[in-house]
């Protein structure tokens, strides 16, 4: 331990804090105070959002969709906001030792190794799985902490008024219960068929809604990696041979669950250990207040698990249950004992044969594909389209003649068979005819080339193409205003006094009853009648669009319950924190944007288009 905190300690000195901020100049993409942000550190890190949020989604992430998603102004933002508390952490000479550092990378639970302490291989491991450098690491632990003081400083003090966490635990957890009927289009009469001039001038008025939408006609290869390995064979002779080569897969080590406790030195675990071997049961040992805190259970882990080999042999030479000596290590000297051994084993060929076969052709098919995938990029490179090279490779062409962009062919119905894990139609409407386009990457390995080869611009479409559509559409809305027109009727005899159960009979329709409804968290009625119930007083009434647009739910709100806040319950103590939190944010935002005006921020438009790869809008500082 002490060898690796003079390590991180002399690592300050060697990387300083300067490195990390030298080599700017036109390349700067913003400026606040007196720090600059760079291409390559904006780069950096919005390239590490657009992965996280792509392994999010599941699939990669398109520059057009990170910048629907707003991803490079998030980037920017946040970094300019820690640019700026950084400056005022300089001017208020704020600092942290090195020390400090080191103590709180040390001690955090994510970098202990198997004996329960700091582990620099572990740490290194750890930060390195999430994209960093152990100098960025350190750097951002430092400035991070600076950055804490600050917001903590700032909501210092904050405490939400109980009126506010009670308006919320109100809003949040009170019940309302009703009585209801649902009036259909079935109560209120067939619609007539519209007649010609009626339908002439209903479509008229509506020729945008029944406009025909931009289609693209697409051409594309697919070359899947589990269509190839579906293909493939493999002997029983050549399964065998390749589970001789992996068979170390196949084995499992012993394990074993390791308990241990440490000693401060070699004649304290000598005593504890004679102590044991005249009748002390490990357990009650483990229990006394001055062993307790050294107790570490390692786990059910292998013998090279345990990163101490003395420590790892001599756990692994004692029988199940069986505690051991003294044991001088590493780390110390400690004592150990084993709850429980899982034997070694291997699994057999017929174990794994149906397994094995299929990984064999996987790594087959992968092969293929991408010496598929190498020919493709060959014929792309010289100017070849799609259906070119399908043709001269011998692979299956498909045409999608006419798609929009939701995925629907003229008739309206969805194009069926589209490759499975990858959005090829919003692919194919953001780009161009004659454009070479970026593969996509199937999930299950594999690859889809595509082409647009014919565009059909968006119109209005004649009635005569759109009538039945347009007639169906008459008739809803003639459906509608009837059953409002009836909701209304209804509503002003609930209101003259008439109840809701003599309405009901009068109209043909069954009272229901909810109790219970809360606005969130329950899906008894639709959305919208939850909205309408909560906005209504006790004894009123209200209507609201039921489950389809000719649907009406028409409902009196029959009793109204107010849940009783107690400050001091587990629920409350959560919500009061949960505010608390959320004044804390609000007032460090309106902090860091005062900051950075006071500071002044600018930033180089032309820079952070070259950084992310767009044409730039306009011009620098």
């Amino acid at each position: 331990m002490a060898a690796v905190v003079g390590f991180l300690i002399i690592s300050f000195g060697i990387w300083g804090i300067g490195d990390i901020f030298r080599g700017f100049g036109v390349s700067t993409v913003a400026k606040v105070g007196r720090t600059e942000i760079s291409m390559e550190q904006f780069r950096v890190r919005y390239n590490e959002q657009l992965q996280q949020l792509g392994r999010q989604l599941g699939r990669p992430i398109t520059p057009d969709q990170a910048q629907a998603f707003g991803l490079e102004q998030r980037t920017l933002g946040q970094m300019i906001a820690s640019a700026a508390l950084d400056e005022r952490a300089r001017q208020f000479r704020l600092g942290i030792s090195d020390a400090e550092v080191v103590k709180q990378i040390t001690s955090d639970p994510a970098f202990r190794g198997f004996t329960g302490e700091f582990d620099h291989a572990t740490f290194l491991q750890r930060i390195r799985d999430i994209g960093y450098s152990e100098q960025r690491f350190v750097f951002e632990q430092r400035q991070t902490t600076l950055r804490r003081q600050i917001a903590e400083a700032v909501g210092a003090g904050v405490a939400p008024p109980k009126a506010a966490a009670e308006a919320i635990d109100h809003y949040r957890d009170e019940e309302r219960s009703i009585e209801y009927v649902t009036l259909d289009g079935s109560k209120v009469g067939d619609v007539p068929a519209p007649t010609p001039e009626q339908l002439s001038a209903y479509f008229e008025e509506r020729k945008v809604a029944f406009r025909a939408p931009e289609f693209r006609k697409i051409q594309l290869i697919t070359v899947s990696q589990q269509e190839i390995a579906g293909t493939i064979e493999i002997s029983d002779e050549e399964a065998k041979r390749v589970y001789q080569d992996r068979l170390k897969l196949y084995e499992t080590p012993e394990r074993r669950h390791i308990v241990q406790i440490s000693f401060a030195n070699a004649e304290d675990a000598k005593r504890a250990s004679e102590r044991v071997t005249a009748g002390l049961p490990f357990d009650d040992l483990a229990k006394e207040p001055e062993i307790a805190d050294r107790l570490v259970d390692l786990g059910t882990v292998t013998k090279a698990d345990v990163i101490d080999p003395t420590v790892a042999s001599a756990a692994f030479d004692l029988v199940e249950g069986a505690v051991s000596g003294p044991v001088s290590g590493r780390f110390g000297t400690v004592m150990l004992r084993v709850l429980k051994i899982e034997p070694a084993s291997t699994k057999s060929f017929a174990e794994v044969e149906s397994d094995l076969k299929r990984d064999i052709a996987n790594d087959r098919a992968k092969a293929e594909v991408n010496k598929i995938r190498d020919k493709i990029d060959e014929e792309l490179g010289g100017g070849a389209q799609v259906e070119e090279i399908a043709k001269k490779l011998n692979l299956k062409l498909r045409t999608i003649a006419a798609v929009d962009r939701s995925g629907r062919t003229p008739e309206g119905g969805p194009v069926a068979d589209l490759p499975a894990g990858v959005d090829v139609v919003s692919s194919a409407f953001n780009t161009e005819i004659g454009n070479e386009n970026e593969a996509l990457a199937l999930s299950g390995g594999g690859f889809v080339w595509y082409d647009v080869v014919n565009v059909t611009p968006s119109r209005e479409r004649k009635l005569d193409e759109v009538k039945d559509r347009v007639e169906a559409r008459f008739r809803e809305d003639e459906t509608i205003k009837r059953v409002n027109a009836k909701t209304t009727e209804i509503i002003g005899k609930l209101k003259s006094g008439a109840s809701l159960a003599e309405v009901a009979a009068a109209e043909g329709l069954m009272v229901e009853a909810k109790s219970g409804l809360r606005r969130q968290g329950g899906a008894q009625l639709p959305p919208r009648v939850i909205t309408e119930v909560f906005r209504t007083a006790k004894d009123q009434v209200g209507s609201a669009e039921g489950q389809n647009a000719t649907d009406r739910v028409i409902f009196r709100v029959a009793d109204i319950k107010m849940p009783t806040f107690d400050a001091n319950s587990a629920d409350a103590k959560r919500l009061i924190d949960q505010l608390k939190d959320a004044y804390n944010d609000d007032l460090l935002s309106q902090y860091v944007a005062r900051l950075e005006s006071d500071i002044g921020t600018d930033v180089n438009q032309n820079a952070l288009a070259q950084a992310v790869g767009r044409a730039p809008s306009q011009s620098g500082f």
